[in-house]
């Protein structure tokens, strides 16, 4: 309560003018308050520089006539939509805040009883969850840390994009050849990509012959696959069950496919390579590099998710953003399980939890610590949970403090102690 207090108190005071909107596509719904109550109804504007604008104007009036010195604008984080105006009241100086839409759908029906949603409703409920203090900080990222969050975005899309495609050419090919997934155990390899390429069907794998076979692979493959797995595929080729009937329409596709396969990882390696670039400009990124485990592509993912380390007082709000927060429901003598809420950055959190991954195996500079919870029982998932909200807490405490991490410190001051 404490917490909730004092935040509310930073936030909103005597002089200061509390202005909402419900964002939409094209027209949202702005609304202001005073500190005694006196407030407007709910006005739409356009989602536009004459709307912005507009919406300006009639606040700025507003904080005028009212005698009012601050204004604090908040709005729900639900999409893309509310960018731009973010973007516009942040270069006029104005405090902007987000609020969880959690947070709004919960006393949207405290308000009057009533589950009704209209876009009259929302900017003021958001309004009561801004007193209340139940607000998140908002970074807005600027310069290379604004391209690593565009990038990091992209990227993550591409790679859906990449699975998506993947998937689809796997169904295809169980229509014409399911054999060949049993051997070639998937569809991403290079060798694999190559057969589908050049031989898609079961007829034409026969047709090349096993001495012909045998020695692509081998070539494809430097040398991994080599004469067992392509007689495994020839003898597959032989025997297939695969459906004849629409077979060239369905290898058409598959050559469609492919080439966007290709396009595909070719794009995500060029959004990396970029990645890397606009790290170089960011200050702080060798502190987070030097963790052993964490490599230039996912540190420059957390940067862009994050924004900018240097912006949070606390390592509890980057937690919070992260959806790594602990939450436990509890009701008389029955105990629940802690678990982490979600709520954050979800792509923040999946970098998060895969860097964890890196450092926990053997050598890594989170494997004790990880071990230590396997051995008190806690699940592998849960200690990996617990592993990435360490790493993020050690993230912030390194980029803080502009130092690098050091894997053995108790070692290292020991040594030094006994140097002085």
């Amino acid at each position: 309560m404490s917490n909730i207090k004092a935040k509310k108190s930073a936030l909103v005071n005597g002089k200061t003018l509390i202005v909402t909107a419900d964002i939409s596509k094209n027209t949202n719904f702005g609304y202001w308050r005073c500190p005694d109550g006196t407030d407007t109804k709910p006005f739409a504007f356009s989602n536009n520089r004459a709307g912005f604008q507009a919406f300006w104007e009639r606040i700025s009036y507003a904080r005028e006539i009212h005698h009012l010195e601050e204004l604090v604008f908040g709005y729900e984080s639900t999409g893309s939509y509310a960018e731009a105006l973010v973007h516009f009241l942040r270069e006029l100086g104005m405090h902007v805040v987000q609020v969880n839409p959690m947070h709004t759908k919960r006393i949207k029906e405290l308000s009057d009883n009533s589950p009704n949603k209209t876009d009259q409703k929302d900017p003021k409920v958001i309004a009561d969850v801004i007193e209340l203090g139940y607000v998140l900080t908002v970074v807005i990222p600027e310069g290379p840390a604004a391209e690593l969050r565009r990038l990091t975005q992209a990227r993550q899309r591409s790679i859906k994009r990449y699975t998506a495609l993947a998937n689809q050419l796997q169904s295809l090919i169980a229509i014409i050849f399911p054999e060949f997934l049993q051997v070639m155990k998937g569809v991403t390899s290079v060798s694999a990509q190559y057969l589908l390429k050049h031989h898609p069907t079961p007829q034409q794998i026969v047709a090349y012959g096993l001495d012909n076979l045998t020695c692509t692979l081998r070539k494809v493959s430097r040398g991994k696959l080599r004469a067992d797995r392509a007689q495994a595929l020839y003898e597959a080729g032989q025997s297939s069950v695969g459906v004849i009937h629409g077979q060239a329409s369905i290898v058409l596709e598959i050559c469609e496919i492919l080439m966007a396969l290709e396009a595909s990882e070719h794009f995500t390696d060029l959004l990396e390579q970029e990645m890397v670039n606009y790290l170089k400009e960011i200050p702080y990124s060798n502190s987070i590099l030097s963790i052993k485990g964490i490599g230039e592509v996912t540190a420059s993912g957390l940067i862009g998710e994050v924004g900018d380390f240097r912006k949070f007082r606390t390592i509890s709000e980057i937690i919070k953003l992260a959806g790594l927060d602990l939450y436990e429901i509890s009701s008389g003598k029955r105990k629940g399980n802690r678990r982490i809420s979600k709520r954050g950055r979800p792509l923040l959190r999946k970098l998060l939890y895969f860097a964890a991954l890196n450092t926990v195996h053997k050598g890594g500079v989170m494997h004790q610590w990880y071990q230590m919870h396997l051995v008190k029982g806690m699940p592998k998932n849960k200690a990996l949970i617990a592993v990435a909200r360490k790493l993020l807490g050690i993230i912030f405490a390194l980029v803080r403090h502009n130092s690098v991490y050091i894997s053995d410190y108790s070692n290292v001051s020991l040594k030094l102690n006994e140097a002085a």
